[in-house]
This record gives C-alpha cells, structure tokens and sequence, in this order.
C-alpha cells in the first residue's frame, strides 16, 4: 500500500514543481541523488545489499538520462542508452528480487557489483558494435491499440517489464517482505519515469518516488526485524513492551506455552519444533477477541486483549486451546521413499518419522487482568505467569486464572 500511495501523491505533486521558485526547482532535479544517498546511507547501515543494488542502478538511469535530448526530436527506440536501461533495468531488478540478502560489502555482495559491471560492460560493447542488427528486435511494434502505441517505451520493453512486473509480485506476495514490495513499487516508477522522459519534472520526480519507496522499504524491513519474531512472524516481545506502555486502565494478558516442547525437540529434532512454534503462532493470529499475539521467547507466547475483562477473553482463548489440541501435526520422513509402493509400506505410526506420521500439540495458559491489586503492566503479566504455572500443575492443556 505505501509504494502506491506514493505514485498516486508524486502524480498530484508534479504540478506544483513549475510554480516553484527556480533555487527550488533545481533542487527538485537533485532530489533523486539525495534520496538515493539517504537510501544507500540506511542500507550500508542495515547491511542490506539488495536494495543498495536497486538504488544504484536507479540512481546511474537518472544521471545518465537527463543527458538526453529532452525535446520532441528524441526517437527512444533508436536511442542506445534508452534502450540499454528499459530493457535491462527491469530485468536486474527481478534478479535482485530473487537473491538471497547477503549485505552490501560481504563477499557476495562485491561479486554482485563485479556482476553489475560486467554486465554494463557487455552491453556497451554489443549496441556500439551490433546496435543495427539488433534493432529489428528491440524497436519492433506488435500491436497499433492507441493506448500502446501512445507511450514513450518500446513494446518489446514493455513486455519485458510486464514480465518482470508480474514476476517481482509474486515474489512479493510469496514473502511478504517489504524490500521485495519496494522493488514493485521501484519498478513502476521507472516506468512512469521512462514513460514520461521529455517532461522534466514527471521525470525528476518519480526517480526521486521510486528511491523514496527503496528506501522506506529498507526501514520497514529493519522494523521488522527488530519488532517482529524472525520464525514465527508475529510481533516480539520487544513490540509487546512497546504495546504494553500505551494501554488504558482495562486489559488482559494472556501467557501460553507449549506443553512438553523439549520432548518434541528431543523426540523429533529442531526443525519439527520450529514447525510447532510456527503452527501454534499461526492459530494465535486469528484469536478472536480483539487479542495480539506476540512471542515472548522460547515456546512461550504472549496475547493481549486491550479493552477486555477476563469473562470477555476467556472464551476466545478456550477456543485456541481447543484448535491446537485438535491439530494433528504432519511429520514428514527424513528420507521420504521415491518408490510409491515403498512409501506405502513406511506410512504408519505417530511416533515415527515415516509418511502419515503425526504429533499432537497441546498448550497451557494463564490470564489474568488488570485492576484490584494489579496496578501495572507487569504485575499483570506476572500474575498471568503465574497462572500459567497453576495450570501445568493441574495437568496442562487447559487455560486458569
């Protein structure tokens, strides 16, 4: 949502940067190095390599276009360093997408730069030696619709891009990541910027929206990290004790933990208790109630019911305990079987690793709320800790107060 809030606001700016007084117009047409730099500023900062790449190239397609003719004669399909960015671009955007995050300076990411380079390196080379014979292929029309034939980028560009486009959206979806999303939005922008190449202002100022996007994905994704459980996805609890400081005087404070989790970590190995973790997290999300779930550490769990009383959260919590003791957790083989007929064989028992194989998850809870004696957040959550206790104590699986 941010990346497009962002195009829609630079569109109903961009008109205003002609009333501007001419010290500030020149400063709009450098607004896309100062953001590029406070975006690469930020990046090295958080050792984030992807985005740096992003801005860079971002930042070498604005330096380099606006030595372009900027007139009704510029003819884009026949220009060279157009071309080499339009088609490029987008698809190097895709490809820094679909790495892995390993910083801006680390080994693997001094390769990436040597890869950027040769890679401009190689382009230069074949339109200065064979631009004509590969004209027929970049600057070629597919179709004569008005809307189409209407824009400044060439089509076969364009269905480059909507590749790239669709590409980068799925990847977005897939991890929910903010860099990932930035580069969506990134690469919008540049097309807009592409588009819009002889009027300097739109120009000028969707480079500086699409670094702009870069850069607050950078940020998002830093929040994230710090206020957000890296295996689980939900909230910290460094979040929780942000949250905890903005409540009213009428709450509720739940404290879960997975019963027996060191028997599925020794039974099973580690990576089945991260499926656990992962599993009860994900029931937690869509407590009712109003509730927020947070990992507090380890396989303890924290939710919060602002607002609520005990009477109003315990419902919604005895449903949670319900959903998780009825999940039957599917434990795949270490070495599953290529032959279906052999894999048949091996399906079996709960306490194996074979196909079919499964655990069940139990969790213990206690709540508690504020008011009475409680006059803080934390006594509140220690008598929810304590709480939780009595409820192991009486057998597990089951929520007290």
């Amino acid at each position: 949502m941010v990346p497009a809030a962002i195009l829609v606001a630079t569109w109903f700016l961009v008109p205003h940067i002609a009333g501007l007084p001419p010290a500030r117009q020149e400063l709009a047409a450098f607004a896309p190095y100062i953001v590029t730099l406070l975006g690469m500023f930020l990046a090295v900062h958080f050792h984030r390599g992807r985005p740096f790449m992003a801005l860079l190239l971002l930042a070498l397609f604005y330096w380099c276009s606006r030595s372009l003719p900027a007139d009704g004669q510029f003819e884009p399909a026949l220009n060279k360093v157009y071309q080499g960015f339009v088609l490029l671009l987008p698809l190097n955007l895709l490809l820094i997408t679909l790495m892995r995050e390993r910083g801006v300076f680390s080994t693997a990411g001094r390769l990436r730069f040597v890869f950027l380079a040769l890679q401009a390196a190689a382009v230069m080379w074949l339109f200065r030696y064979h631009f004509a014979d590969l004209l027929p292929y970049i600057a070629r029309s597919y179709t004569r619709l008005p809307l189409v034939s209407s824009l400044l980028i060439p089509q076969p560009a364009i269905v480059t891009g909507s590749i790239c486009f669709v590409g980068i959206s799925l990847l977005a979806l897939r991890r929910q990541s903010p860099v990932d999303s930035s580069m969506l939005g990134a690469l919008a922008a540049f097309f807009i910027a592409c588009n819009w190449l002889t009027t300097a202002d739109i120009h000028s100022a969707y480079c500086a929206a699409g670094a702009l996007i870069i850069t607050l994905g950078v940020l998002r994704d830093s929040y994230n990290m710090a206020f957000r459980d890296d295996l689980t996805g939900i909230p910290s609890r460094r979040s929780l004790n942000e949250n905890l400081q903005g409540l009213g005087r009428n709450y509720t404070i739940a404290m879960l933990d997975v019963d027996h989790f060191k028997r599925f970590n020794d039974t099973y190995g580690h990576d089945v208790g991260d499926q656990v973790l992962k599993m009860v997290a994900r029931r937690m999300m869509d407590v009712g109630g109003g509730g927020k779930a947070y990992r507090y550490g380890g396989e303890e769990f924290t939710i919060l019911f602002s607002g609520r009383r005990v009477e109003d959260a315990l419902p919604y919590l005895e449903e949670l305990r319900t959903s998780i003791a009825d999940y039957r957790l599917a434990l795949r083989a270490e070495e599953r079987p290529k032959d279906s007929r052999q894999g048949k064989e091996k399906r079996g028992s709960r306490a194996g690793r074979g196909e079919g194989a499964y655990a069940a998850v139990t969790i213990s809870i206690g709540v508690a709320e504020s008011g009475n004696s409680l006059n803080n957040a934390a006594e509140v959550m220690k008598a929810a800790d304590k709480a939780l206790y009595k409820a192991k104590n009486r057998g597990r699986n089951q929520v007290c107060r």
